[in-house]
């Protein structure tokens, strides 16, 4: 192998004859050099890698520690967060449960013609609706105040089940008022054959009292309570023939006597309206009639009074 180097000087050159043993020696050399600058350069890693700072021990501690306390406080935060839904979720369970029973005390009331059906539908949410608002205006509700408008709207819900409770009760109350108020005639059918007062006794012609009043009809017709109240005797009686007597309370009592059948029973509650008997003639009686009496605190009263309520 001949190596030929060339000169500055006038373009002279020399040559090297190389055998083979000169290039083992040459490859050798320049495999130490690289070797020696990759060794120079890893100390020279290591030497800057020395030179850093070390942390201490401790503030790794601290730092695990911190951190530890920080992950507890995310898992506190977690299950406050978890509680708060769970609470908001039950509370919003009762107030659904709530205004179910306010929907169906709202459909009693029209059920039972005390509001208008075509004003309110109890079976569908109410109407509701407005502008849209700009997108940099809307925005969603905080924890607080999402509380705060359920706490407002548990508080109206409240005063809204005592009113209407309320409310049902004084409808109640008068339904049951105007259940129990005597009026109208004991009869569907029929005349006034003999009145209240002094009268000619048909069976010995004298002149008699008479508690009540008569209203002859067709024999096994219906005799109807005027008003609601409970049955305090159903049966015989002397001169009444089939009697049955209603208390409607306050006092205030009616009989039905002569009756051909009884249909009702001692302590039944009675509707105003309701069959209690059929028209007869037994006990004390020229034909089919209905002896009517009303008795206030056990006085005779005048029917005819509480018939004509009727026609007001």
């Amino acid at each position: 192998m001949n190596i030929i180097l060339v000169g500055q000087n006038h373009g002279r050159s020399k040559v090297f004859t190389l055998h083979p043993g000169g290039i083992l020696v040459v490859a050798a050399f320049t495999l130490a050099i690289v070797a020696l600058c990759a060794w120079a350069g890893y100390q020279a890693a290591m030497a800057r890698v020395a030179d850093r700072p070390v942390v201490p021990s401790y503030i790794l501690a601290q730092w695990h520690e911190t951190l530890q306390g920080q992950e507890k406080q995310l898992a506190e935060l977690e299950r406050e967060a978890r509680e708060q839904v769970d609470a908001m979720t039950l509370r919003l369970g009762e107030m659904q449960g709530r205004l179910l029973r306010l929907d169906a005390l709202g459909q009693r009331f029209v059920d039972n013609g005390a509001v208008a059906a075509d004003e309110f539908n109890f079976d569908e949410a109410p109407a509701v609706g407005g502008p849209e608002e700009e997108a940099g205006e809307a925005r969603s509700f905080t924890s607080p105040q999402l509380t705060q408008l359920i706490n407002q709207l548990d508080q109206r819900i409240r005063d809204r089940e005592q009113q209407l409770r309320l409310l049902d009760t004084l409808i109640s109350n008068r339904r049951l008022e105007d259940e129990r108020f005597v009026e109208g005639r004991p009869i569907t059918w029929g005349w006034l054959s003999s009145p209240f007062g002094y009268r000619t006794d048909p069976f010995n012609g004298k002149r008699t009292w008479h508690n009540g009043v008569d209203l002859a009809g067709k024999d096994g017709s219906d005799i109807i309570s005027v008003a609601a109240g409970v049955v305090t005797f159903a049966g015989d009686r002397h001169g009444y023939g089939n009697l049955v007597e209603i208390d409607h309370g306050d006092g205030l009592v009616t009989r039905y006597a002569h009756a051909k059948t009884v249909e009702v029973e001692v302590g039944q509650v009675v509707q105003k309206g309701q069959a209690i008997a059929t028209m007869g003639s037994t006990g004390r009686s020229t034909g089919p009639h209905v002896h009517f009496e009303v008795l206030q605190n056990g006085k005779a009263r005048n029917p005819v009074t509480y018939i004509q309520r009727a026609s007001r």
